[in-house]
């Protein structure tokens, strides 16, 4: 099963590697990227675009970072929350018995 699947990864990146090259290839025109208080120099369009799209996933990736960061933090107050209470628990059962005999 293992196999299996680093033969799939394999041929995805060769296919995504492959596409790459070949939107490379079929995008050499030069354009300039005006932001309105900046303009960026010259490049290829298929540079321009390959990198709005790594900036997107890096920026996406770090976005779900410090959210993934958050509930982790919750997650744990709620454990320890749920752990005192479960003490807590335990000590009025074990004096609830000393109480009854």
């Amino acid at each position: 099963m293992r196999f299996l699947k680093l033969i799939i990864v394999f041929l995805l990146s060769v296919v995504i590697l492959v596409v790459g090259i070949m939107f490379t290839i079929h995008n050499t025109e030069k354009v300039s990227i005006d932001l309105v208080f900046i303009t960026l120099p010259e490049a290829s369009l298929s540079l321009w675009l390959i990198a709005a799209f790594v900036l997107g996933g890096v920026l996406g990736f770090l976005l779900s970072s410090v959210a993934l960061v958050a509930l982790k933090a919750r997650l744990m107050g709620s454990q320890r929350k749920i752990n005192a209470t479960s003490k807590e628990l335990d000590q009025l059962r074990t004096a609830s018995l000393k109480d009854a005999a």
